[in-house]
């Protein structure tokens, strides 16, 4: 049985729906992160490869390593070049000191421990080797996340939700804070943390950007709990309820937040 906390089974969708979109934000990741030609850059949790295509772009030797399988296939599919490993960021398979830079876009709130993750990482960067990580910034919720949390509660309660959410990404509303983000960054060792805050408009489909809301935890626990033949009726209840609502495209506005440190 497939672990709905995994983005297994939503890889394709992310590629397709996310992916053109989150292009921006990657290599604005690594332009934060001032990589240059040759150097060696590890992306972390990798997904299907949009940022560690954007270091390969500015002339990095990268890797990009990821728990999910399924998104590897489909960052290998899609991008072929990257040199591609399944693992897990608190037991990295390098040796100390591999690496200049270590990266990872949307993946630090992911981290369940991430003193022992950041413990690893800085363990195989060379002496005063550079970390960027880019995460959601904290935000009132918009119309259309509030549209789906009305419709996702008649189906599962509201605690529930949050708890998945919560196991899911465990760091999401912490990491989405700009002193909570410094602070772990701080006692993990990484030193002169700069925070750079930057909006991103996203142009959906109304139709692609309710499929998309099926790639985040609560879309992946919902799934889960319902069955495919649950899922398809639920999500063709919610285009309906957002044709109703919305017009088409959507204008989908976010801010990030990009920490850029150095190892101690």
């Amino acid at each position: 049985m497939t672990n709905w906390r995994t983005y297994d089974r939503v890889a394709e969708t992310y590629e397709a729906i996310h992916a053109p979109r989150f292009a921006a934000p990657a290599k604005d990741l690594v332009a934060e992160a001032a990589i240059g030609d040759g150097e060696r850059v590890l992306d972390l949790g990798t997904g299907t490869g949009l940022v560690a295509a954007a270091a390969l772009d500015a002339g990095a030797r990268i890797v990009g390593i990821d728990e999910s399988t399924a998104m590897l296939h489909v960052a290998h599919r899609a991008r072929p070049t990257l040199p591609l490993v399944a693992a897990d960021v608190i037991d990295l398979p390098f040796r100390p000191m591999t690496f200049d830079v270590a990266i990872g876009g949307f993946v630090l709130a992911h981290f369940t421990k991430p003193d022992t993750a950041l413990f690893d990482v800085l363990r195989v960067l060379k002496p005063r080797g550079r970390v960027a990580f880019s995460v959601w910034a904290d935000r009132q919720p918009d119309a259309f996340e509030q549209a789906w949390e009305e419709l996702v509660t008649t189906v599962v309660p509201p605690r529930m939700l949050t708890s998945a959410a919560q196991e899911a990404v465990p760091g999401r509303e912490r990491f989405a804070r700009r002193e909570s983000l410094q602070e772990v960054l701080y006692d993990a060792g990484i030193r002169n943390v700069r925070l750079e805050r930057k909006r991103y408009q996203f142009s959906y489909r109304r139709d692609d950007y309710v499929e998309g809301l099926g790639v985040w935890a609560r879309g992946r626990f919902l799934r889960d709990m319902l069955g495919d033949a649950g899922w398809a009726s639920f999500l063709e209840r919610a285009r309906a309820d957002f044709a109703q609502r919305f017009p088409d495209p959507l204008q989908d506005f976010r801010d990030v937040t990009f920490a850029i440190g150095a190892k101690e």
